[in-house]
Formats: C-alpha cells, sequence, structure tokens
C-alpha cells in the first residue's frame, strides 16, 4: 500500500471512530509528537487512546495528503462543537505499511490575529481548500 494511502486510512478510521482499524495503520512503537503543547504520545494503544478518548462532537476532512516517499504531509480541518475548527499538519512517516512516526501541528483557524505591522501587508480572509 502507498504512504499516502495509509495515511488517508489513518483518518477515515479516525473519522469513522473505527479504532481497531486506526490500531491497524500504526506501528506498535508509534511516536507521536505535538511541538504546540510539547506531549509525546509512544506506543499504538496511547495514539488510539488519545483518538478514542476525545469527546465527541467533531468531525474530520482531509485537505490534503502530499507523497514525498516515506514521508508524507496531510492537512486535516477538524471542526469541533463549542471549541472552533482545528486545522492539523501533520508530518508522517510510513514504513512497511504502516506509521512509524508523526509529528502534529495543532491549531485553531483563525485563533489568533495578526501582527499591527503586518497590516499594511496582508489581509485576513480564506483562501478556498
Amino acid at each position: 500500500m502507498e504512504s499516502t494511502e495509509v495515511v488517508r486510512r489513518y483518518w477515515s478510521s479516525v473519522w469513522s471512530r473505527n479504532w481497531a482499524a486506526v490500531g491497524q495503520t500504526l506501528a506498535e512503537d508509534v511516536t507521536v509528537f505535538w511541538p504546540v503543547t510539547r506531549e509525546i504520545i509512544r506506543g499504538r494503544d496511547n495514539m488510539v487512546a488519545v483518538n478514542s478518548e476525545r469527546r465527541n462532537g467533531w468531525s474530520i476532512d482531509v485537505l490534503e495528503v502530499y507523497d514525498a516517499g516515506e514521508v508524507v504531509v496531510s492537512e486535516v480541518q477538524v471542526p469541533q462543537e463549542d471549541v472552533g475548527i482545528f486545522r492539523v499538519v501533520s508530518i508522517w512517516t510510513v514504513s512497511g505499511g504502516v506509521i512509524t512516526s508523526g509529528r502534529e501541528y495543532w491549531t485553531l483557524y483563525g485563533g489568533e490575529e495578526g501582527l499591527d505591522w503586518r497590516r499594511k501587508y496582508t489581509s485576513v480572509g480564506d483562501l478556498p481548500s
């Protein structure tokens, strides 16, 4: 299976809350780092638990999946009731048909305002996905 398909299957399985299928996309010793909070998730069971124990009221829209060989970059949108929309950029390493490591940048979409000094160079809006 191509690396991009492994990542697409991961996101599809998370969205459908098929936790056994999520586990099948992950190496037993997978390590995922979330730099924004400095959390490190070690092991398949912990990664499945982090996803499965997230409170309900969310969905996942896969915006892009980029293939770079064993490295796959995905961008997803995660609308969550009463919170807002998260955007997640993930850099996955895929080997042997499973995700072996990842780095995920979770941020609240539009959660920060641009700096005043940049306003003369920028505008605020949404680009089509």
